[in-house]
């Protein structure tokens, strides 16, 4: 399964945007002729020029700050970002607008009726050649976020291939010819839908965009279109085509130095979000869905393991405004799933066959109770993150939010009643205003256990007990904690009674996109939750991991001298399980360093601080270009005269570890830059280390796609 994206590139859909694609267009001036729908709306594109890769140049509306025009490009990469100072549109939906960019060299212009808006030097200039194609609507194929598509009209639009100046701009009138002449130009006049110029032939509309009255409509909603050069080619010729990039950008994903290989990782392409949902072990298989974007808006990828690792991908059953939300059996023993609707509430579907490949959406949908002004429980609870479940044959669910709630029903088509807030009350050090979203409500040992995340601390987690209605909280505690990267858990019971949870591991969420702008969306390993007889939680990876293992290597009994380090020769790589068992009791740090260069300038920390009681990984010295999402630590204490045993899992730009049967765990996400970083070395400061044993694998790669 892949999205539109690859779609783009795989169905030949490409154009050249040069005159008879002689040459590459480098300066060039965008302009359209527009009104806008409202001012409200936030990043779609009226004019967008772009190239395989996700590489584009576009007008964009309200992306960075509300009501303001810029010039739209992958990554911001020539786009103003503070745009502070720009003035707000304050067109309505009846006024026609002239917008134009201009390029030439690094020197960007935007144009507002033929006005300078905006001038700046970006700090590179961009190349579209052959194999370009045009958007109208759509800020690029790649863009996942909701707001990305125009709402408004286009009379008139045009790309020229120089930088064209105020006069000139000024000098143009919608649907009149033009010198110089534009080298592609759309007026859409007498219902035309093709290219005045000739070089883009063949144009598709998609979703609600059509030509009217000599202009193109769009939205609401999706909405745009599309030009290309070339006429869809032979069938045998598209396949062949097809077969063979296929198979190029399976090669190119299987060699990305940063791609992992044994963590889940979408297949859709590029995800955000990328939540895991809907986790179910049913009839011998463990069902995962999880959120991807296309076309149709967010939906719920699907796949399905009997090991956990092995994934087998199954057809998009649940699509069109997925957002989070889980599974469970109904009173018929159906899976169903308990999810929010974007733009309806929450919601439920009831899965048609035992694949769990098609399901049926509740025509009652949405379940949220409806209140009015006047109402004591109006403005109380939020339709957000639900999770649902049978309890003595009542339906109940969570939904989540800054303020959670309870709804209940006798049936799953209701009508469902507002029982109260979640929480009986708070926990020390917690507000019981910090938003509980993703809840996952299960029991675990003799306690329940509340799974979740806010949007400011990330993963966490409360133990208490579920009674009369409410959850009693008695326990709290974090799962991340220098940001919120560790995200959205979702978990399942197994046959073998064992809850399984799966993260989504943010790839480089405050430094731009992840190593390739193929793939994002990367699963944390599957963790083992249970309840140690001390209370404290324990996460542990499941045992089908080892058998993933190959190559092994064993160390034993190391001194390592206080402020020192050791190489361990005979084992490297960035495709690792390390187990090190070591005596700590006289030093305030040790610790491993995996994807170590030879000269040790780039490397990635993982270490027990003793003298702080922290479990940490730091990654400052091992992500491209010096960018780094920090030092990620959680709270972690021996007993005295107990040994440290780190179990650390590398796997190209994802690294785990988990200390003492899982007493903690810790995740972060690396990049590094150089392709000799395989080095791993021991180090002690503050005193020196016993190291009992250390014992190696690399890491067979799972993700075949």
């Amino acid at each position: 399964m892949w999205a539109v994206p690859l779609a783009c590139w795989l169905a030949g859909s490409s154009s050249v945007c040069a005159a008879d694609g002689a040459a590459p267009l480098r300066d060039k001036t965008l302009v359209a002729w527009v009104t806008l729908a409202n001012l409200q709306q936030r990043g779609g594109s009226v004019l967008t020029i772009e190239k395989p890769g996700g590489v584009f140049d576009a007008i964009v509306f309200g992306e960075i700050e509300p009501g303001k025009w810029m010039a739209g490009s992958n990554f911001f990469r020539r786009t103003q970002r503070d745009q502070k100072r720009l003035p707000a549109e304050t067109a309505d939906d009846r006024t026609l607008v002239q917008i134009a960019i201009a390029y030439q060299g690094r020197q960007i212009t935007i144009y507002r009726n033929g006005a300078e808006y905006a001038r700046y030097t970006a700090s590179e200039q961009e190349t579209f050649g052959p194999d370009s194609h045009v958007l109208m609507g759509l800020r690029h194929l790649e863009a996942a976020a909701p707001n990305r598509y125009f709402a408004g009209t286009i009379d008139d639009a045009r790309i020229y291939d120089r930088a064209l100046t105020a006069e000139q701009l000024q000098a143009l009138r919608p649907n009149d010819a033009s010198d110089p002449k534009p080298i592609a130009w759309w007026d859409f006049e007498g219902g035309r839908l093709h290219d005045r110029a000739g070089r883009f032939p063949v144009v598709t509309l998609v979703g609600n965009a059509r030509i009217e009255g000599g202009h193109l409509h769009l939205g609401p909603g999706e909405a745009y279109l599309m030009a290309s050069r070339e006429p869809p080619r032979p069938k045998l010729a598209a396949d062949q085509r097809t077969f063979e990039l296929a198979r190029s950008l399976r090669e190119a994903l299987a060699s990305d130095p940063h791609r992992p290989g044994y963590h889940f990782v979408t297949p859709e392409g590029r995800c955000m979000p990328f939540d895991p949902n809907g986790a179910i072990y049913w009839k011998g298989r463990y069902h995962l869905f999880y959120i991807f974007q296309d076309s149709r808006g967010h939906n719920w990828g699907h796949v399905s393991s009997t090991d956990l690792f092995h994934w087998r991908h199954h057809p998009t059953g649940l699509v069109s405004g997925m957002f989070s939300g889980n599974c469970f059996l109904n009173k018929e023993g159906r899976p169903t799933m308990c999810y929010h609707q974007v733009g309806q509430g929450n919601a439920l579907a009831v899965a048609l066959d035992d694949e769990l490949n098609t399901w049926k959406k509740l025509p009652s949908n949405p379940i949220t109770p409806k209140t009015k002004p006047g109402d004591p429980f109006h403005g109380r609870y939020r339709s957000w993150d639900p999770f649902g479940w049978v309890e003595n044959d009542t339906y109940y669910a969570i939904f989540g939010g800054t303020r959670p709630a309870v709804a209940k029903s006798p049936t799953m088509e209701g009508p469902w009643q507002y029982v109260g807030d979640l929480f009986a009350h708070g926990v020390e050090g917690v507000s019981l205003n910090e938003d509980v979203s993703c809840p996952d409500l299960f029991r675990i040992g003799d306690k329940d256990m509340l799974l979740c995340i806010s949007h400011r601390l990330g993963c966490r987690y409360y133990l208490g007990q579920w009674k009369d209605e409410q959850f009693h909280p008695e326990f709290h505690a974090q799962m991340s904690w220098n940001d919120n990267t560790f995200f959205a858990p979702e978990s399942l019971l197994d046959d073998k009674g064992r809850r399984i949870m799966w993260a989504w591991v943010m790839d480089r969420p405050k430094f731009g996109p992840p190593a390739s702008p193929l793939w994002s969306g990367t699963m944390s390993l599957p963790r083992v939750l249970t309840l140690g007889k001390d209370g404290i939680l324990r996460m542990n990876p499941p045992e089908e991991i080892e058998r993933l293992r190959y190559d092994g290597r064993t160390v034993t009994d190391l001194d390592i001298p206080a402020d020192a380090s050791h190489t361990l020769d005979s084992i490297r790589g960035d495709s690792l399980e390390l187990i090190i068992e070591a005596d700590v009791r006289k030093a305030r740090r040790f610790g491993v360093k995996v994807c170590c260069s030879p000269d040790g300038e780039e490397q990635t920390a993982v270490y027990y601080d003793a003298a702080n009681h922290k479990l940490a990984i730091d990654p400052t010295k091992s992500n491209r270009d010096g960018d780094h999402t920090g030092l990620e630590a959680g709270p972690f204490a021996l007993k005295p005269d107990e040994r440290l045993t780190l179990r650390v899992f590398v796997d190209k730009s994802i690294v785990e570890v988990f200390a003492n049967e899982g007493r903690q765990a810790v995740v972060r996400r690396i990049y590094p830059a150089r392709r000799d970083s395989l080095g791993v070395r021991l180090f002690a400061v503050g005193g020196p280390v016993h190291v009992h044993r250390v014992a190696a694998w690399q890491m067979m790669p799972s993700n075949d796609h």
